[in-house]
């Protein structure tokens, strides 16, 4: 059995999914002197964080299975420093952290959901190690999607139901999956 026959796998990988589509509509809509922009000295700018998230989920998600979590070559303090490249590479960087997690839910048989890894020393199951994964990416996805809002000028695109709109959204969309959320996989009824 694998992540498409499994519920639970099945139930990480859309939520995975869900926020990877707020985080790519956010940044759509930032100029690149938006991606890099701090709301303050002491906030962390979008591209900050895609750095960090795509560090992160690198080093947790290579070779998971077999070696800690926190690889020796992560440098973590430097994913907080401003990304000195351009958006291409920044983009490119966050994918191939996005990928391994990705591709590791893909890959998981539930029979290991119970196989003890380590990240930074520390035993955790496989479904543990997992879950603090998909927090961490909700966390970071809130904080790019309220950065991107304070940076950001000119109209918003909104990536939940808008305000005032919560009537006509429910009316539209009840009892499917594209109730969730406006940028859910679900169609709405007809």
């Amino acid at each position: 059995m694998n992540a498409k026959q499994n519920p639970w796998l099945v139930a990480i990988r859309a939520t995975i999914l869900s926020y990877r589509k707020m985080i790519d509509a956010a940044v759509q809509q930032l100029s690149d002197d938006e991606l890099y922009a701090r709301p303050s000295p002491e906030i962390n700018s979008v591209a900050v964080i895609l750095r960090h998230l795509g560090g992160n989920l690198q080093s947790r998600w290579t070779d998971f299975l077999t070696t800690d979590g926190e690889k020796p070559d992560r440098n973590r303090d430097s994913e907080f420093l401003d990304w000195q490249g351009d958006r291409k590479s920044l983009l490119l960087y966050f994918d191939a952290g996005w990928s391994k997690l990705l591709a590791a839910v893909e890959s998981m048989d539930p029979a290991i959901s119970e196989q003890t890894i380590f990240i930074r020393g520390e035993p955790h199951t496989v479904a543990d190690a997992i879950i603090r994964s998909v927090v961490h990416v909700g966390y970071h996805a809130g904080q790019i999607c309220m950065v991107a809002r304070m940076v950001h000028s000119g109209q918003w695109q909104w990536l939940s139901i808008p305000p005032g709109q919560s009537l006509q959204h429910n009316q539209q969309t009840w009892g499917s999956a594209a109730s969730r959320c406006v940028l859910g996989d679900g169609k709405p009824k007809s």
